[in-house]
């Protein structure tokens, strides 16, 4: 006979204790009570425990201390937050300090249910750590910081804004997040959200029903009933119009939905991500995004780092996609001999990793004798402006990277003028060869 699951209840008003003690036995859930930090931190001490729920404010001390103690003493436990209603600011610090989701006073027993039948998911989840490995290739230290951010965020239902440059991976990440997290089994749903007419938006968004406007012949269920019990990965959401974000921060907000010509309000549970290549906070200060939306999507946000920030990353992910490539194909793997893999590392990917998968997929097409070459790559060339005009700020967008993509391109020159001769190429450039050394450990060209 398999052991209960128990649930620590922490909350001084014993009203609230009992309801929630009733309506976890219910469910055939253990459970212990404390009426303030102190015998809360007793009681993790003496006790393993699958989920915490905590009231925010006790006699003698808040909410937010015990989150703080179980995620530094026992961060296994997800703990759930119950704030007072309309609190969505001490909510949204809950989630900041590490709190898996919140309740809001009066206790929504539905909503209850839910949040725990979610919590108790992820002690019972197998440990998949490795299953990332194929997809979010890279061992650079961005890369595996980033993969222990993504462990931790699956295990907290805090919406999160996903930062990046365009071809970074930010789709993946969210995609990730999900399968770590709780809501693995139900959907993931992605949406470009510049992808959409505006004048279809809140169809596509919260559905229709039959006839509640031309062509409409049946109903239609929206991109947040699709994903209800799941995720809504929201990509490119500053592209939306400012009347979508308004309609949208409300469904955030209320958990609910109403399909165009429906006559109730539908209650969704949903996980929103978001991501976006434009500078949110740009958008937020020439008001074409509303900061509310804004505090609302990014109470975590996640960067993803481009290509160019991780360059040691290059040479495993261009040979998992080149074995990928000669595999569909059944044919022997091609091969990327040393001064292609340093013509790569000197490129600066503006396309980040998915301009470096087309750069190749085109690459093992052209190349001839099973191996590419420099020329097979086709790196597109910075412009380069003439010793007339000098160099036009319209073409630079970050002063370091300009002069190091200069440096890169002529000690790569150099390097094949003197076939990869160092010493050779160092007398080249009039460099020492120390000083030849750092700069090639410096640009990833070792």
């Amino acid at each position: 006979m398999s052991q209960r699951q128990k649930i620590l209840i922490v909350d001084d008003e014993p009203d609230i204790r009992e309801l929630l003690e009733i309506t976890l036995g219910r469910m055939k859930l253990d459970t212990r009570s404390a009426r303030n930090v102190k015998e809360a931190q007793e009681w993790l001490a003496r006790e393993a425990f699958d989920l915490c729920l905590t009231d925010m404010r006790l006699p003698d001390g808040n909410g937010l201390e015990l989150v703080q103690h179980i995620q530094k003493r026992h961060n296994q436990v997800p703990v759930a937050m119950i704030t007072a209603h309309g609190s969505l600011d001490t909510a949204i610090h809950a989630l900041k300090a590490g709190a898996f989701d919140f309740l809001t006073k009066p206790v929504d027993l539905t909503r209850l249910r839910e949040l725990v039948t979610s919590a108790l998911r992820l002690r019972i989840a197998p440990a998949e750590d490795n299953r990332i490995d194929h997809r979010l290739l890279g061992s650079s230290p961005p890369m595996q910081a980033l993969r222990k951010q993504i462990a931790k965020l699956a295990r907290s239902q805090a919406p999160i804004y996903i930062s990046g440059e365009s071809g970074s991976g930010k789709e993946l990440v969210a995609r990730l997040i999900h399968e770590q997290g709780p809501r693995a089994e139900q959907s993931f749903v992605p949406v470009n959200c510049g992808a959409i007419p505006s004048e279809l938006m809140e169809s596509e968004f919260f559905g229709h029903r039959k006839g509640s406007f031309t062509g409409a012949h049946e109903d239609k269920p929206g991109l947040f009933q699709v994903a209800n019990g799941g995720t809504l990965f929201l990509d490119e959401v500053a592209d939306l119009p400012l009347a979508m974000q308004v309609k949208l921060l409300r469904a955030i907000q209320e958990k609910s939905v109403r399909a165009i010509g429906g006559q109730q309000e539908q209650v969704v549970d949903v996980r929103v991500l978001c991501a976006t290549h434009k500078d949110l906070n740009q958008e937020v200060a020439a008001g074409r995004f509303r900061q509310d939306l804004y505090y609302r999507l990014n109470v975590i946000e996640l960067r993803v780092p481009p290509l160019r920030e991780r360059r040691e990353d290059i040479e495993e992910i261009a040979n998992s996609v080149l074995r990928r490539l000669a595999e569909s194909a059944g044919e022997p793997a091609t091969l990327l001999p040393p001064h292609a893999l340093a013509a790569l590392k000197g490129y600066r990917f503006p396309g980040n990793v998915r301009e470096l998968e087309n750069m190749l997929e085109r690459a093992y097409t052209l190349c001839d004798n099973d191996q590419i070459n420099i020329e097979d790559l086709r790196l597109a060339e910075p412009s380069r402006p003439t010793e007339q005009d000098g160099p036009s700020l319209a073409n630079i967008d970050n002063l370091e990277d300009y002069l190091e993509s200069i440096e890169r391109k002529l000690i790569l020159q150099a390097l094949e003028e003197t076939r990869w001769n160092r010493t050779a190429a160092a007398q080249r450039l009039n460099l020492t060869f120390r000083s030849m050394r750092y700069r090639l450990k410096k640009l990833g060209l070792e």
